[in-house]
């Protein structure tokens, strides 16, 4: 999630969005102990389409605001405008209380190439995790880790008496890709392990040298600006949400889902009081 005073957030680098290639193999469903049965996914890439609705799902809102703003005329070079759609602003959020800006401001893009880039990446990490959390679970990491993202990077405006605004889903792609690192860990996953090894290793790049493109642009603001403290933060709660799930993630789809919704309550319940905390700050 990219904050700026001056111009929206900026965008991962599209030549790092290259796709991360789905699994032949998926999470079945469980048998009658409960336990997850280990067999090859026979999804047609027809059915892929309907297998993964929260990933279209979130893609489909993000481009709904976009084509929103566009009939009504914004200028997306005006912070006023990006304002008025729901970006962040330190000083509306921690004065005034505008704390939705954490959420709202993950489905607003500051232009095509902004909106593009993120859609492609969360188009990516989403058809690969979605298969691992379920929608409820993808929707879920794309809404906390984004706002995990924007209270990092809020935290470190008000310390640093900044006034930014930023928009974008960025922080919650990174968040997508902590979560997958985490969860394609379990070897005990119905997908042999080298192919689960494969998997990783293409998100961790991803993860990596986005987060050295957004750093080395510290050297570049007049150009290009990039909020990585919203993209660390949205990564950091991705890797800690990941952690809980894992051990249930083969106990049975009734055991997981009840972990994952402690799991994201707990969350959301730290993530409030972060929030207070920087709320408090002067």
């Amino acid at each position: 999630m990219t904050a700026s005073r001056s111009s929206p957030e900026g965008e991962i680098i599209p030549s790092l969005g290259a796709p991360i290639p789905v699994p032949e193999y998926t999470p079945a469903g469980t048998d009658s102990g409960g336990e997850t049965s280990a067999r090859p996914s026979r999804r047609s890439r027809g059915s892929d389409l309907f297998g993964s609705p929260a990933t279209y799902l979130l893609v489909g809102i993000n481009c709904a605001v976009f084509l929103w703003m566009l009939y009504s005329g914004v200028s997306f070079n005006s912070t006023s405008d990006l304002i008025r759609f729901g970006a962040t602003s330190t000083s509306l959020m921690q004065d005034h209380g505008e704390w939705y800006r954490l959420v709202t401001a993950i489905f607003v893009h500051g232009g095509w190439i902004h909106l593009a880039t993120n859609m492609w990446c969360l188009w990516n990490l989403g058809m690969l995790g979605e298969p691992l959390v379920g929608p409820f679970g993808l929707v879920a990491v794309y809404v906390l880790t984004g706002a995990a993202g924007n209270l990092l990077s809020m935290a470190w405006n008000v310390l640093h008496g900044y006034d930014e605004v930023g928009v974008g889903a960025s922080g919650a792609v990174f968040g997508i890709a902590g979560i997958l690192i985490v969860l394609l860990s379990n070897r005990k996953l119905p997908i042999p392990w080298e192919e689960l090894r494969r998997l990783r290793r293409s998100v961790i790049q991803f993860a990596i040298l986005n987060l050295i493109i957004g750093g080395a642009t510290l050297f570049t603001r007049d150009f290009i600006r990039i909020d990585n403290g919203a993209h660390l933060g949205g990564f950091l709660a991705g890797l800690a949400l990941g952690v809980p799930l894992v051990p249930r993630m083969t106990s049975g789809r009734e055991s997981y889902l009840n972990r994952q919704k402690a799991t994201f309550a707990l969350a959301a319940l730290a993530l409030s009081l972060f929030g207070y905390w920087i709320a408090n700050l002067r």
